[in-house]
């Protein structure tokens, strides 16, 4: 297998700094929830929304999402623990399931926000940009944990996994598809800029940039999927994150739909259509 330029595997996961062992996978993701939090809430005061409002529901968010997240991901990984229960607690090994932390983070969000008299629509637009950027920083620490990869590659931007990282059937190899990073640079290289530039026309309603990254994150993870080789279901060769993404995809372009029909209906009534912020 040709090995020119391709992704060394990091030497190691954690940061040790005296007695403390730090994990380069939380160390992303925080960074991610803290761009996230700066940038929706400068996006939410920009729709004059409260940032205080912001950042104390965003902080919900983030902990119930982790929650969320951490049971989507143990319900359907259970063989991982056996014989070792109190392993559910370890997120720094790796293992969130994302649309579970995004449903659990969306419930939340929505009772704080309605229960505080925000503008859950303005919220959900804030965070448009907010949640893709941070998944873009939180993917590379699934880099440092060799997880979350795709199937054997030779491109010269394959990643090499060490041989206790690379899954049941595939010990032979030795470079594999990084899925992680193509969906970091999709997120922040391809959502961002479309979610702007739809935004920057003026034809956005409110409420319909959250529904364009649904669609555009659900497209990528979708093709993703067919590239892991993590799953542990699949139905018709897709994995359950696949069946999701495609119900997802729907479900977010029947919302955009919807926004859009919901303010062109205002706009006859004499109520402009909503103009997002550049931010």
């Amino acid at each position: 297998m040709n090995l020119f330029g391709a992704i060394p595997s990091p030497a190691q996961n954690v940061l040790e700094i005296g007695p403390l062992t730090i994990h380069f996978y939380g160390i992303f993701i925080a960074i991610g929830v803290i761009v996230a939090i700066v940038v929706a809430r400068k996006r939410y005061e920009r729709f004059g929304g409260s940032g205080e409002l912001l950042e104390s529901v965003a902080i919900w968010a983030v902990v119930i999402g982790f929650v969320g997240a951490r049971v989507g991901y143990v319900v359907t990984h259970t063989h991982r623990f056996e014989g070792r229960p109190w392993a559910v607690f370890f997120i720094w090994e790796g293992g969130l399931a994302f649309y579970g932390g995004l449903l659990f983070g969306a419930l939340i969000v929505i009772y704080l926000v309605n229960k505080r008299a925000g503008d859950v629509f303005g919220f959900a637009d804030a965070a448009a940009l907010g949640i893709p950027l941070a998944q873009g920083f939180g993917r590379w620490g699934n880099y440092f944990n060799q997880e979350l990869f795709g199937t054997p590659s030779d491109l010269p931007w394959a990643i090499i996994i060490n041989p206790a990282r690379r899954p049941v059937g595939y010990e032979q190899f030795e470079t594999f598809h990084p899925t992680f990073l193509y969906e970091s640079m999709w997120n922040v290289l391809i959502i961002v800029p479309v979610v702007l530039w739809l935004e920057k026309r003026g034809r956005l309603a409110k409420g319909a940039s959250i529904g364009v990254y649904i669609v555009m994150y659900s497209f990528i993870r979708f093709i993703m999927e067919l590239l892991r080789t993590d799953t542990t279901f699949r139905l018709l060769g897709i994995s359950r994150n696949g069946w999701i993404s495609v119900a997802a995809l729907v479900g977010g372009i029947a919302w955009i739909w919807w926004m859009q029909k919901r303010a062109e209906e205002r706009t006859l009534v004499g109520e402009p259509i909503f103009v997002s912020p550049q931010v």
